[in-house]
């Protein structure tokens, strides 16, 4: 129903859209506002096709219990983050999602929201018990969506472990067109990944 809904409502936007600019195309002033009034729904729209978190974490960790934390991070712990990242931590607070399946944790995911250019991102990265990552997903773009990080590029980071290979022209391959997304997802992974390292070593008290 709610597809059905969706499409009606485009189709009764574009016959708005239509009118709107044959009344206004005598006047450029007015065509100019008017094309501008089209294109803002369009951002909006964009934001409606992210995944939520509660979907990533059902596609990544099928049938397991998730239960959520917030961590907050002492000094000390974001000075080893950035030591072993070589990015800054600019916030101490994180929320945390551990996925469990017969009292055994099989992953953990992590929120963490960032400024691309003027305008916030948040990614969702998933990682298996041993720190390698499991999955990268975009919860939340705020900058225009043609610069919005695809699945088959986040694809890239699957599997991996954070290495000094994970850069940018070296084992990650850059967007092409949208380098301070490439830079931001990139800086957000090595973040995450040093984070859930010092983490999981202070658990087990290394």
């Amino acid at each position: 129903m709610w597809a059905t809904h969706f499409s009606s409502s485009i189709a009764y936007s574009r016959q708005i859209q239509t009118i709107l600019i044959h009344s206004a195309e005598k006047s450029l002033p007015a065509l100019s506002a008017v094309l501008i009034l089209i294109a803002l729904p369009n951002i909006g729209l964009s934001q409606l096709s992210m995944i939520t978190r509660q979907e990533a974490l059902a596609l990544r960790f099928p049938d397991a219990i998730i239960t959520s934390e917030q961590i907050f991070l002492t000094q000390e712990q974001v000075e080893e983050i950035e030591r072993i990242s070589k990015v800054e931590v600019k916030g101490k607070l994180y929320l945390r999602f551990i996925a469990t399946k017969n009292d055994q944790v099989v992953g953990r995911s992590y929120v963490d929201t960032h400024v691309v250019r003027t305008k916030r991102e948040s990614l969702l990265i998933s990682l298996s018990p041993d720190g390698h990552i499991l999955r990268i997903d975009v919860t939340a773009f705020l900058e225009p969506p043609e610069y919005v990080p695809d699945a088959r590029w986040l694809r890239q980071y699957e599997g991996k472990t954070v290495d000094p290979s994970i850069q940018l022209s070296r084992a990650i391959q850059p967007i092409l067109g949208a380098t301070l997304t490439s830079r931001a997802v990139n800086s957000a992974v090595r973040r995450i990944h040093a984070m859930d390292a010092v983490l999981e070593a202070s658990r087990f008290g290394q």
